[in-house]
């Protein structure tokens, strides 16, 4: 419903390239060229400052006028986009498009399922969805980069709501050869002191990571100053992390939901720590005082619906 001159002026200049412009609406360069030059002439404004060649393609930038117009086609995309769902509520239909961001663990482990059962019965939704840290994920919903959020830790902002959506639970794992290894496998009693957890390499998230600020603030309540862990690497993934307690370069603190294969294959085991359980929620985040609606709505009824299922 967005006028296409307008569509194709905030791709290239989202891209700040023709080249990849055309590339992300799958259009010749030329044809996007083309759109450009012609918004430009019935608008009477230049809106790209071109320049000299980088081997790369022209580096450009948009003019004050570009700028300008820039905020006014967005917020024309945004409307339209609006009255597309509006419309389709009036048939009750669930379609469009829908951009999603989860955290790196909820977007490897607990999200494909939902995904693929939720497109089975929402066909006319296309999906698109980004990961990464907390701090990413809710930075892009506070951005309104995406409709909607998953994650897996405190956001650490005002400017975002959240709303529970299933609770977790992070265990200690260790490789089958550590000395811990045998702890939780035998009498109730035989769980590790927290102290001892500073005499081990610890491998832990990035910060920004949900994950590890779950575990600092559960070890810091523990009486375990944070300067006394020995921390020997920062890894950018739970999958990272089993791989190196696997590879016995340390031990770490993961999701239980990430585990299962790794247990039903032996190759890691989970220790029980004597006076510290870590629980947290995975939560939908969205924009602070906005209403999830249309197919973030739905998603977010569905998902909720198969989490507790």
């Amino acid at each position: 419903m967005e006028n296409f001159r307008l569509k194709v002026f905030r791709a290239v200049a989202a891209e700040m390239s023709f080249r990849k412009a055309a590339e992300a609406l799958n259009l010749s360069q030329p044809a996007v060229s083309q759109q450009v030059r012609s918004l430009e002439e019935e608008a009477g404004v230049r809106l790209f400052d071109r320049g000299s060649s980088d081997g790369h393609g022209s580096q450009i930038a948009l003019t004050e006028a570009g700028r300008v117009l820039l905020g006014y086609a967005t917020t024309a995309a945004e409307t339209m986009e609006a009255a597309r769902r509006s419309l389709a509520a009036l048939d009750d239909e669930v379609s469009g498009e829908l951009r999603l961001g989860a955290s790196t663990t909820v977007a490897q482990y607990v999200l494909p399922r939902i995904l693929g059962a939720f497109l089975r019965q929402y066909p006319q939704v296309h999906l698109s969805m980004v990961s990464g840290n907390t701090e990413r994920i809710a930075e892009a919903v506070a951005e309104q980069r995406v409709a909607l959020g998953i994650i897996e830790g405190p956001a650490m902002r005002r400017d975002v709501k959240t709303e529970r959506m299933i609770e977790d639970e992070m265990v200690l794992i260790v490789a089958p050869g550590h000395a811990w290894a045998r702890l939780g496998s035998g009498a109730r009693s035989a769980k590790l002191a927290a102290a001892e957890l500073t005499t081990a390499p610890m491998l832990m998230r990035e910060r920004g990571s949900g994950s590890r600020r779950v575990v600092e603030r559960a070890l810091k309540k523990a009486g375990i100053p944070l300067r006394s862990l020995r921390v020997a690497m920062e890894l950018d993934s739970t999958e990272a992390i089993i791989s190196g307690v696997e590879a016995e370069l340390g031990v770490g603190f993961v999701s239980r939901c990430a585990i299962g294969k790794a247990l039903r294959l032996g190759t890691v085991r989970t220790v029980p720590v004597r006076g510290l359980e870590i629980v947290r929620d995975f939560s939908f985040i969205r924009p602070a005082g906005a209403e999830a609606a249309g197919a973030a709505a739905a998603f977010q009824r569905f998902a909720m619906g198969s989490a507790g299922a």
